[in-house]
């Protein structure tokens, strides 16, 4: 199994967000087992950053490290991001960045909270929950 987690799913994870912590705990736990490899698009780097600049530097780049423990950074090159801009099916351009990463790693699914901003993806969105839920039934399914 292959995801790409979308940046709200691991800032809900790290600033444990009520109403979101469970299932992103989830995520994240999940693609620290083997048999699921996470990945996280290179941008999202720098928007944890910035979005966690109320923390010291030191705690934002040890989240960072953190984050590139569990998940493998994913790139795109100059054709995907090419792919990106010309792409006006998107209404977020950093959402069709984070498609055209979790195209360049094959990802099975995006898992994010934003699914409705997804429906043009190559790559199908599903909620953390969503892949907690797919993961317990595979796991009983001799995953």
């Amino acid at each position: 199994m292959v995801v790409l987690v979308d940046t709200n799913v691991i800032i809900d994870y790290y600033c444990e967000r009520e109403e979101f912590y469970k299932a992103s705990k989830g995520v994240m736990t999940w693609c620290g087992e083997d048999g699921v490899n996470g990945y996280v698009a290179f941008h999202s780097l720098p928007n944890i950053w910035f979005i966690l600049r109320k923390s010291s530097e030191k705690i934002r780049r040890e989240i960072l490290l953190n984050i590139c423990k569990v998940l493998t950074v994913a790139g795109a090159d100059q054709g995907e991001v090419i792919k990106a801009i010309e792409n006006s099916d998107f209404k977020d351009f950093e959402d069709c960045l984070q498609d055209r990463c979790a195209v360049s790693v094959a990802a099975d699914y995006i898992v994010t909270r934003n699914v409705k901003d997804f429906t043009t993806a190559e790559t199908k969105a599903i909620t953390p929950k969503e892949f907690c839920d797919l993961m317990e039934n595979a796991r009983g399914n001799d995953f």
